[in-house]
């Protein structure tokens, strides 16, 4: 995996982006945002699934005044996250949800384009204590940039790095930056340009991914391949549907690379006609009995403590346990009807099909 990239650290609320902090999954909600009881009661879910900043669109006057309505209710009903205001067109919006305590505000300065109205929003930020992420995506690049250097990355990487420019000269820099495309590869060619010139945190993804098993494919490997490069300080996956969706994929990415502090990596084979057991169903109950060992993990590392990596090995025979798994921290080998416990490649005792999950996580 590359060095990550070394950016300034900025707030939102209470959340740090960037300057070597773990990295954060967002997602943006789906709901009216004018309706603050469904939109409060969406934030709630995704707060459950582990969202770390939550976007709501504003798209007019009684949206960005619903923002402080929304924050009471979740202040009696829990599950609090930052709020980001989602900005198109209208400055004055971006005003009104300031005004309104939004913790940072999402804007593309080429759909705003009056240099003063920008300057009013730096200033109201400014004033306010909240960052800005400026936002381009392949669809919303000025049109004197797209004239000079045409449709693809570098064009949308220009777009960026001309706002971040911008409002440096303002005199504001707790900057949040990200360009998004729906094509995987313009998307990471994209990105991968801005750390080169900028040292704002990145706030990366796929946009308009879609739905289904494409769109959590184009978004992992789109994301994975930033991750893996160093590039990435909060991220979301933008799935057609309900947005705890896009929690969990985001979070299931940041696992797969070893990027979420507490995790429990389970690995299991994926069978053949070797396995004399229900793996599948053996998998599934040390998954559901160990998630609640791996949220206190997660609570723990998010306060501060260092909780080392935990991998469990759910192995179907013996071709692929404890040999080929012996970099686990425990797990099984099964055989016809048992399986064979073993911590750190070495073999512990044997157990009959029934108490292999259980037999299981008692070692962990």
């Amino acid at each position: 995996m590359g060095e990550r990239s070394d950016t300034r650290k900025v707030f939102c609320g209470n959340v740090p982006i960037g300057g070597g902090s773990r990295i954060t999954v967002q997602s943006m909600t789906t709901t009216d945002t004018r309706d603050a009881e469904a939109t409060a009661a969406q934030i709630v879910a995704l707060a459950s699934a582990g969202c770390d900043i939550v976007r709501c669109a504003v798209p007019d006057e009684e949206a960005a005044y619903a923002l402080p309505v929304i924050r009471e209710i979740l202040a009696e009903q829990g599950g609090e996250l930052p709020i980001v205001a989602d900005i198109h067109f209208d400055h004055r919006l971006a005003l009104l949800a300031i005004e309104s305590g939004a913790d940072k505000i999402r804007i593309n300065p080429g759909n705003i384009g009056d240099e003063g109205k920008l300057r009013e929003i730096a200033d109201a930020a400014r004033a306010a204590g909240i960052p800005i992420r400026i936002g381009v995506n392949s669809g919303s690049v000025e049109k004197g940039i797209l004239e000079r250097f045409g449709r693809g990355p570098e064009a949308l990487a220009r777009s960026a790095l001309a706002g971040i420019e911008l409002f440096e000269s303002f005199g504001f820099r707790d900057l949040v930056v990200s360009v998004k495309s729906s094509d995987v590869r313009e998307n990471y060619e994209a990105a991968r340009l801005i750390p080169d010139e900028a040292d704002c945190p990145q706030h990366i993804g796929v946009t308009e991914s879609g739905a289904g098993e494409r769109a959590l494919m184009k978004s992992g490997i789109g994301i994975g391949a930033l991750l893996l490069g160093g590039v990435g300080d909060t991220l979301r996956v933008s799935l057609t549907g309900d947005p705890v969706r896009e929690v969990y994929a985001g979070r299931s990415i940041l696992a797969a690379l070893g990027l979420l502090p507490g995790a429990i990596d389970i690995l299991s084979c994926p069978t053949c006609g070797r396995c004399r057991v229900d793996l599948a169903a053996i998998e599934a109950k040390v998954r559901a009995k160990l998630a609640p060992v791996e949220t206190e993990r997660m609570r723990r590392a998010d306060a501060g403590e260092t909780v080392p990596p935990l991998r469990v090995a759910v192995m179907g025979c013996a071709v692929n346990g404890p040999g080929e798994a012996a970099h686990a921290d425990a797990g099984v080998a099964c055989g016809e009807g048992k399986g064979v416990l073993f911590v750190h490649g070495e073999i512990v005792r044997s157990v009959p099909e029934p108490d292999i999950a259980d037999a299981l996580c008692e070692l962990i």
